[in-house]
Formats: C-alpha cells, structure tokens, sequence
C-alpha cells in the first residue's frame, strides 16, 4: 500500500476543509492463472515444430509447419494473452477504475465517497489459488465486475477501508462546512 499511515493503524487524514490528494493504492490484472494452456500449447507447438522442421513425412513440406504453427500461437497463446493484459484494475485513494478493451479502450469508475456493496464470489479453482472476483455495486449503477482478483482477500479489504476513510472525510467536511464556528 502507498498510503502512509499514522501508529494507531489509520491513514493520515488531511485537515477539514482540504482536499485530499488521490494515492495509488493497488494496480493489478486478472490471475494469470488463466494462461496455463496457452503456455503449455506454446511449448508443445514449439516442441514439435522444432522436430518435425526437415523431419517430415512425404507429401508434407516446411512452409505447411510454419503456417500451422503460426496459426496455433496467434490464436491460442497471443489472442488469450492480448485479452489478459488489456484488462487492468487500479485502486486509488478516491476511487476504483477498470479498464478493459484492445482496440476500443472502456473505462469504468466507481468513487468510494458515494459508498458500494462488496461481494467476493471465489470458486474451487480460485480458492486454490487466492484469486476471486469482486462486484461493486452502488445500487444506481450497473455493478463493477473485477473477475480473477489475485489476493481477493486483501484486494477486499483495502475497499472497505478505503469506504470507511472516504466516509469519515466526506461526513467530516459536511459537518466543517455546515457549522464554520467548528474550525476557530
């Protein structure tokens, strides 16, 4: 974590009234877990393509190998791997944003003044892993989706403080602005 913290536990707080400055807290990608086969089809196809090249039966030549070990590798380690790393997730002081997409680039955001459910889903594989995905939900929007979180456990406890920070904040400056004798 980036966020400095005080000896009680606590992240510092600013004084009423100032605005805080957005710290990064978290950036992370899905588990790469999910990436197993394609590296395993990487190895096989560079296994047998390396001994069948100038090994092959008749009727068969080189440039057939290349194609067919091409097509494997694009379709079955390059496209899994461009979807994996063109989703990312970033968690910051003030808000939680997801950003997905190849050509097309979306972004999502859900601030953590405004407050939010948290649920964690983990499956069998996921549990075994320490992975989960996490749904944010404010109850106005559509629910932020983050599939295949690594470390789900501390991922989800790094929001709920996080919520609780910007609600103390966001309650403590209404109350300054509210009552200006508070301040004196």
């Amino acid at each position: 974590m980036t966020q400095p913290v005080t000896l009680g536990g606590r992240p510092m707080m600013p004084p009423a009234g100032a605005p805080a400055e957005e710290l990064l807290i978290a950036r992370f990608r899905g588990h790469a877990r999910r990436l197993f086969w394609s590296a395993a089809l990487l190895i096989v196809v560079a296994g047998v393509g390396a001994y069948f090249y100038d090994n092959l039966p008749a009727g068969y030549e080189n440039w057939m190998l290349i194609t067919a070990s091409a097509v494997l590798f694009i379709v079955g380690v390059l496209i899994p791997y461009l979807v994996w790393a063109s989703r990312s997730y970033t968690v910051t002081t003030r808000r939680v944003i997801v950003n997905h997409g190849i050509g097309a680039r979306q972004r999502r955001e859900i601030s953590h003044v405004r407050g939010y459910t948290i649920g964690v889903r983990r499956g069998l594989l996921q549990r075994l892993w320490g992975a989960g995905t996490i749904t944010l939900s404010n109850g106005v929007e559509t629910p932020l989706r983050l599939a295949n979180v690594p470390n789900v456990r501390l991922v989800h406890e790094a929001l709920a403080d996080q919520i609780e920070v910007n609600q103390i904040l966001a309650h403590r400056d209404a109350q300054a602005m509210s009552d200006p004798d508070a301040t004196r």
